[in-house]
């Protein structure tokens, strides 16, 4: 059965990058292979959610998927000849894409080729980039962090050192493109015979295989395994925020450039302040006297307690500015400022004597 990636996704056909993003972002999370630990019906799904999430997120490769479905991705182009282009009597025709092997790379630098692009195949070698989230306290917002987080992703082999070659064994010259990473293919177009120039399918335009692929990784230089990584959480960093750690996605194949890890931070609501940029909200509740004759008060704030002085006839709800209390500002010396509320608490109920003080104030106004 035809794979359908934007179903996989939950999204119709035709989805935005966005809606893209945002689909496998939310499904990747929840079925994290960290979060169901031996359970191999999400792991599967796991692994169809990145593979469906690596076609629509490449612009090239979601074009070939929108228009040729499954095959135009995985280089089993035959619809070409029934309804890719003009079906079987203009367009391609004739053209047999069999007699390069159906492999995906190859078919793809000779598509690219043929309409002037660029192959991508080199490009495909590279590690991708990851994504995850991170959740931390307001406090840490004023200090900055330091977290370690788990991710599961493709790691550099400890077996061949990411080579790709079995211990022992040497990486040696391509034998077919001779080490330059090319190859010559002629092929019949439309136009006529057409010589192309295209990455080599054996080493992907690397010009060097190993002799002997490495047992652990069949060759490939990398592993799907979990790990550790440090991440340095910066005072002032806003919720939302993404922090980029270079090299730390997904490691390229045999060598190549490792992805970046994004990690997308989020700050855990506060009980006693509110976030409002880079200042803090809080309240603080005093006795209506107090307001009335005014009082010095402490008053809690992110940096620990300070005096903060209530002037005599303060107003219920009236905001006090604590200057300098507030969060940091990110990549600055600068801070954002405390903003008190005060509340004035009315007394329910009084005392014979605190009301006949109180009815004695009123006659004398």
């Amino acid at each position: 059965m035809a794979k359908d990636y934007y179903a996989t996704l939950g999204l119709q056909k035709g989805a935005s990058a966005d809606d893209i993003k945002k689909a496998y972002r939310k499904m990747s999370k929840e079925l994290h292979p960290d979060k169901h630990r031996g359970d191999k019906a999400v792991e599967e799904k796991f692994k169809a959610v990145n593979e469906a999430y690596e076609v629509l997120s490449d612009p090239q490769k979601k074009q070939m998927y929108d228009q040729f479905g499954e095959a135009g991705v995985n280089g089993q182009a035959g619809g070409f000849g029934q309804g890719g282009f003009g079906g079987g009597q203009g367009g391609f025709g004739g053209f047999d894409f069999s007699n390069f092997g159906g492999n995906a790379d190859t078919f793809s630098d000779l598509f690219e080729g043929f309409f002037g692009g660029r192959s991508r195949a080199a490009e495909r070698e590279q590690g991708h980039d990851i994504e995850t989230e991170l959740i931390i306290d307001l406090s840490e917002v004023v200090t900055g962090a330091r977290h370690e987080i788990k991710v599961r992703k493709l790691t550099r082999c400890d077996r061949c050192d990411g080579a790709g070659a079995e211990p022992g064994s040497k990486v040696i010259t391509c034998p077919e493109c001779g080490g330059t990473g090319q190859v010559t293919r002629t092929a019949q177009s439309f136009f006529g015979m057409v010589r192309q120039t295209v990455v080599c399918p054996k080493c992907r335009g690397g010009g060097k295989v190993p002799e002997s692929a490495c047992k652990k990784c069949d060759g490939e230089g990398r592993i799907q395994e979990s790990a550790a990584i440090a991440v340095d959480v910066p005072p002032g960093i806003q919720d939302g925020q993404s922090l980029r750690l270079r090299g730390q996605g997904e490691a390229g194949r045999r060598g190549a450039t490792a992805g970046d890890l994004y990690v997308h931070i989020h700050v855990r609501a506060d009980s006693k302040f509110q976030r409002d940029g880079d200042d803090i909200r809080s309240s603080v509740e005093i006795p209506a006297l107090d307001a009335i004759l005014g009082i010095t008060i402490d008053v809690e704030t992110m940096h620990g307690s300070v005096s903060l002085k209530i002037p005599e006839g303060t107003q219920p709800g009236q905001v006090m500015r604590l200057k300098g209390k507030g969060l940091p500002v990110l990549n600055t010396s600068r801070f954002g400022d405390q903003y008190v509320t005060v509340k004035v608490k009315i007394p329910t109920k009084l005392s014979r004597e605190e009301r006949r003080l109180l009815e004695e104030w009123r006659r004398m106004k």
